[in-house]
């Protein structure tokens, strides 16, 4: 969730102090790109992954300090929950084998992560929210001992100034109060990012903004929450509702959410944190010493560390993001759409997925944008997260005729999106076999009409069938996924039944 700080009140002139610094990083942000200082092209890849804690009941596990004591790497981190970790892959240049070395690496660090989980009574589990998670598990108690997430819930308790509504309606309804930020801590996901130039920016965010609703559609793999089914994608609502800062009457006048999916396409990066200083106000008002713009007289690079922090508070789908590497500034995508899991094998389809279209889409004579509106585009967003695999999505009729149609979404990856990433990946410079295994993964479950999401809702039923309570079915569908799971095969291959006899009732 961003930058560490150090918990400390604000008095009234802070937050005045703090836009003001804001305008002169955005200002600084601007002469950057006029002077091109930023990077050139180097097709660089980041990979982050959110985790959850869960035993071998499948139930979660409030240990991260500990299970981080144990780990003893840099590359795991806390996140929001006492239940949760994230892993953070270093960045890599996209071709070659590329995703076959990510799939050993993240084999090799998940897997030392998970034992060093085991010795405390607890496993590494990759899923978009653990069925298991009750209500309890999410009070402000478990939330993760750092400063930065105390007053992180502290400013945006403060900025709604009552509690946190959560009403989602699908398969089931959820209807709970929050008190803190705390049951946002049940969604986890995976972030890939894309180092990109200025002057590709907004094609490749606009791109990435096109194709979330495919990328959910496919990768869909949180449909329960607190024991109720819910949307095949249940994240993406939970964490607007949790983090929401508005109150009813600012919802009412249109006010914009914290977590959102934008309202149009952009020509630029400086369009979305512009937008960002404008739209939000800041909730952690923190200044450093910097000043960019005397910096950038001096000759030097700013950090923009104000800029960057506030970015980090506002929950785009696909976020910009600028960093400084070496003493070099750049412009990365974040894109933040998938759930984690189910397998590192599923994990690195869906990445592969995602910078093929992205790549094809982004360099495309006609682009998708221009000939789908951003209403539909947000839409599709609500009905893959809806639906997952099942969803129909509204896309651009192929050829020169022009025209949106409605199609199944696993028709439209098989038929136009697959050519297309494979084509995208092929640009990369990607070896054939890594981009063959990859999307073949993604082929497989359009055929079989099978992700993490359909996977758990299947075999949460056939439990229920057999005669498992509500509770119990849920129980029995984590720790059959993490059986599976820890096998490591894509779970479009996952059987639909247990070996031998259910578990008994209650077990």
């Amino acid at each position: 969730m961003g930058e560490k700080v150090v918990a400390v009140g604000f008095d009234l002139s802070d937050r005045q102090k703090y836009r003001r610094k804001l305008q002169r990083c955005l200002e600084a942000l601007e002469r950057l790109h006029t002077e091109k200082r930023f990077d050139r092209p180097r097709n660089l890849m980041g990979l982050e992954i959110e985790l959850n804690l869960a035993g071998p009941d499948g139930l979660p596990r409030m240990m991260n300090g500990a299970v981080l004591e144990r780990i003893a790497s840099r590359d795991f981190q806390t996140e929001l929950g006492m239940f949760n970790l994230e892993v953070n892959i270093a960045p890599h240049r996209l071709a070659g084998h590329v995703f076959s070395q990510l799939t050993e690496e993240l084999r090799t660090g998940l897997g030392y992560a998970h034992r060093k989980a085991e010795e405390l009574g607890a496993g590494i589990l990759m899923i978009g929210i653990l069925p298991t998670l009750t209500w309890q598990d999410v009070e402000l108690a478990n939330i993760s001992d750092v400063d930065r997430y105390l007053l992180l819930n502290q400013q945006v308790v403060a900025a709604r100034g009552e509690n946190f509504a959560l009403e989602i309606e699908g398969v089931e309804r959820l209807s709970r109060t929050a008190a803190s930020i705390t049951p946002e801590s049940a969604c986890t996901s995976v972030q890939l990012h894309l180092q990109v130039t200025p002057a590709r920016f907004a094609d490749v965010w606009n791109a990435a903004q096109a194709v979330s609703a495919v990328q959910i559609a496919m990768g869909a793999n949180a449909p329960f929450l607190f024991g109720h089914e819910l949307w095949r994608e249940s994240r993406p609502p939970l964490f607007q509702q949790a983090t929401d800062t508005r109150p009813p009457e600012l919802q009412a006048q249109g006010v914009r959410p914290r977590t959102w999916f934008g309202e149009r396409w952009v020509e630029s990066a400086y369009e979305l944190f512009e937008e960002n200083l404008r739209f939000f106000p800041a909730l952690l008002p923190l200044c450093d010493d910097e000043d960019p713009l005397h910096v950038l007289d001096e000759g030097g690079i700013p950090s923009l560390q104000e800029l960057v922090l506030h970015n980090g508070t506002v929950y785009r789908w696909n976020r910009p993001v600028y960093g400084v590497m070496d003493g070099v500034p750049h412009l990365r995508v974040e894109n933040r759409v998938l759930p984690a899991g189910p397998t590192v094998d599923d994990v690195i389809a869906n990445a592969a997925f995602y910078y093929g279209l992205v790549r094809a889409l982004a360099e495309d004579s006609r682009p998708v944008w221009k000939r789908l509106s951003f209403a539909e585009a947000e839409a599709n967003f609500d009905a893959a997260c809806r639906y997952g695999i099942d969803a129909e999505l509204r896309w651009p009729r192929p050829g020169r005729g022009g025209g949106v149609t409605a199609v199944p979404a696993v028709k439209l990856v098989r038929d136009e999106l697959l050519p297309l990433a494979a084509a995208g990946l092929d640009a990369w410079g990607i070896e054939p076999a890594d981009r063959d295994h990859a999307l073949g993964i993604i082929e497989e479950r359009c055929r079989r009409r099978m992700n993490g999401a359909s996977w758990q809702v299947e075999t949460f039923h056939r439990a229920l069938e057999a005669g498992l309570d509500r509770d119990a079915a849920l129980a029995a569908t984590t720790r059959r996924y993490r059986e599976l799971a820890l096998r490591g095969d894509p779970v479009h291959t996952w059987p639909l039944r247990f070996p031998g006899p259910y578990p008994q009732r209650g077990r």
